[in-house]
């Protein structure tokens, strides 16, 4: 499937701001796979399709997750926030037959991260984060550590915030997320 039929089926299933995030995160990657010399189709397709799953509907989530057999963890059942990145990652093969695991792997831990993540997640996770739309508290300071080189940093920063966000609102935080952290922690020793 090319680009334009990508954004076409995209159209059906993301309102359009989310498709315009979509676009955005996908430019951004691209962006960033100039500065760390990552594969620029692979970081397009990978920021692209990143949310094709985000607005699914109960039934849609219960259809994919018993037609692939997707193992939610328990955080993720019935928290589409979490969830949509691991069916995201199925919904790609099927619906716009990216079978590049690079790719599937990007979509998958966009949402959390995880311990060891590919260059190319690193990227896709933080485009979601820093695209030109987003506007939070240390958007300028991720950005500016991504666009310089500074992608563990940018990670560390995103993975630290990420955890405060959700102690403050008294949340439990996903341990994929501690993983990545730490992991960036403990290469930096």
């Amino acid at each position: 499937m090319n680009n334009i039929n990508i954004e076409a089926r995209l159209k059906e299933l993301l309102p359009e701001r989310r498709l315009k995030h979509s676009l955005n995160v996908a430019k951004c990657a691209v962006k960033l796979s100039e500065i760390y010399n990552c594969d620029k189709e692979k970081a397009y397709l990978a920021g692209m399709t990143h949310d094709c799953a985000k607005y699914f509907n109960d039934e849609q989530v219960e259809h994919y997750v018993k037609k692939f057999c997707i193992k939610l963890d328990d955080l993720e059942i019935n928290n589409l926030a979490l969830s949509h990145s691991v069916i995201g990652s199925y919904i790609i093969e099927d619906i716009f037959n990216i079978k590049d695991e690079e790719i599937i792997d990007a979509v998958k831990y966009h949402t959390t991260g995880r311990e060891n993540m590919t260059l190319l997640e690193k990227i896709i996770y933080m485009a979601d984060l820093i695209e030109e739309g987003r506007n939070f508290p240390k958007v300028d300071e991720l950005r500016n550590l991504s666009y310089s080189g500074k992608l563990n940093e940018a990670l560390l920063l995103s993975f630290n915030n990420t955890i405060k966000f959700v102690i403050d609102n008294n949340q439990v935080i996903h341990p994929r997320t501690v993983s990545a952290r730490n992991y960036i922690l403990r290469e930096r020793m």
